[in-house]
């Protein structure tokens, strides 16, 4: 029989709330509103205080997603998406050690290319984090043309203002949860990566975290106001309508949804450089805009100045992420000699760096070339230099990773692909949905592994080898053993000066 001890009621800053009480006395609490629905006169406009209420909300059951379209049809099968209706779509989860205590806290910013995703998929479940004594809330925000449409008209960022609002949120209210408002480390990957990159910098976030994690996702992808202009132009000329807030507002969402999937799903499968300029090497037409207001500057710009230095953090990469865009579409043994050579110059390499890449490894076919030059352009290369720039500002240390299983021997060829580290960092190996990605026997000893890395560094604010600097370079490489080691394929690294 249930007790009120199963039910517990918290008191939040809009009214309380009534969560359940699992397995170990962790306490979980889902789809609580931080702000406003964002429809209606709401719509593509700053997020707003959510409503109130007065008696205990039940937050039993995960609540709204924003609007979204689906992955692009090669992607789907290995990405489960929860679509659920619903008007308060930004909503946070809970989950706690218990709600006594001052317990550091995780906020976790999904993925999913500005376009997809949600906090209520499964491999995200917070259970193991609050088992190790973390308070885990994962957010939902606004995504696509809804969170990232550029339009030059004051209003930007949307997406980027839902995770400020959403971090305020947990300032304010994660103390009625056990948590520590001032041990807040917040964290992403990929796209939720590169949110987080992009917050360190942000005047409106700071102060309300501490400590940050960068999945695979760093401050490369930032797009100029130009290219925002662009891709709002090509989406209102595929809807018939005026590149204005108040026509693209008034198209029915889910034509517009359709709409911006259609334009992301032609960049992701035939960029045309053409039409798309430097977009079609990123791939993400909806991405943060440097639009002078809420993003002021380049991330690493500001960085460079110091803006964020007094944030700890810890970033990095999968060893084979590219190989995610190349396995799954059934690319990668399509592509020749003569391809990986001209490839690897499109991204800015040059004979010696081609002849270094083949060089390490020699039993490669030409798509697995092309695998490690884009895995580098995309991801590696962009979070060392966010390492390189805070170790020349100083402040707090940053630390560097690199998850390296599993073998694409053992999961269909994807191998440490894109988003392969989630599960295991979130010691969710039990969820069906990660198999296709990671085959059917993944490792719970290395999920034991990546996940202590994560509640050390979020506990204690080191990961547990030694930091980066100019000099060692130290990488903290991630199997089921942790190995700290200075400057791996450093030969591949020094390739890339003065290119990406």
């Amino acid at each position: 029989m249930a007790t009120a001890s199963d039910h517990p009621v918290v008191t939040t800053t809009t009214g309380p709330v009534r969560g359940r009480e699992l397995a170990g006395g962790v306490v979980r609490f889902l789809g609580i509103p931080y702000a406003a629905a964002p429809f209606g006169p709401n719509r593509m406009q700053p997020p707003q205080p959510a409503d109130t209420w007065v008696e205990p909300r039940d937050c039993a059951e995960f609540a709204a997603t924003v609007p979204k379209g689906d992955y692009p049809p090669h992607f789907a099968p290995l990405f489960a998406e929860v679509t659920i209706d619903g008007d308060e779509c930004l909503n946070v989860n809970v989950w706690s050690p218990g709600l006594d205590g001052a317990h550091p806290v995780l906020v976790w910013i999904h993925g999913g290319s500005f376009m997809n995703g949600s906090n209520s998929v499964a491999e995200y479940d917070g259970a193991a984090f609050a088992r190790d004594g973390v308070v885990l809330v994962s957010i939902n925000y606004r995504l696509a043309a809804e969170g990232f449409l550029y339009l030059g008209d004051g209003v930007a960022n949307l997406g980027l203002q839902d995770q400020v609002a959403a971090l305020r949120w947990v300032h304010e209210n994660i103390a009625s949860f056990g948590g520590d408002p001032d041990q807040v480390t917040v964290a992403g990957e990929s796209a939720g990566a590169m949110s987080v990159s992009t917050l360190l910098t942000m005047s409106s976030a700071r102060g309300l975290f501490t400590r940050a994690i960068t999945q695979s996702g760093a401050t490369a992808h930032t797009i100029t106001p130009e290219q925002g202009l662009m891709v709002s132009r090509f989406l209102a000329e595929s809807l018939g309508v005026e590149p204005t807030r108040a026509a693209i507002a008034g198209v029915d969402l889910d034509t517009l949804i359709a709409a911006a999937s259609d334009l992301v799903t032609e960049v992701q499968t035939s960029p045309d450089p053409a039409k798309w300029g430097p977009l079609a090497m990123s791939l993400l037409p909806f991405a943060p805009v440097i639009d002078g207001d809420v993003l002021t500057r380049h991330p690493l710009e500001a960085m460079a100045d110091g803006a964020g230095s007094d944030v700890t953090v810890l970033t990095g990469s999968t060893r084979d992420e590219a190989r995610l865009f190349l396995v799954a579409p059934q690319t990668i043994d399509l592509i020749d000699e003569p391809t990986f050579t001209a490839t690897a110059q499109a991204y800015g390499l040059d004979q010696q760096a081609i002849e270094t890449y083949a060089r390490n490894r020699p039993d490669a076919s030409p798509g697995d070339l092309v695998a490690a030059v884009v895995t580098d352009w995309f991801f590696g290369i962009p979070a060392l230099r966010v390492a390189e720039t805070r170790a020349r500002v100083g402040g707090a240390p940053t630390w560097v990773y690199r998850f390296d299983y599993p073998d694409p021997a053992d999961n269909g060829g994807y191998g440490s692909a894109h988003a392969a580290e989630i599960p295991f960092v979130f010691d969710t190996l039990h969820e069906k949905t990660v198999a296709p990605r990671l085959g059917d026997h993944p490792s719970q000893a290395v999920a034991d592994a990546a996940h202590r890395v994560w509640v050390d560094f979020v506990t204690t604010g080191s990961p547990g080898w030694t930091s980066y600097d100019l000099n060692a370079r130290h990488v903290g490489l991630i199997t089921d053993i942790v190995a700290d080691v200075s400057d791996p394929t450093k030969d591949e690294r020094e390739a890339w000066e003065s290119v990406r």
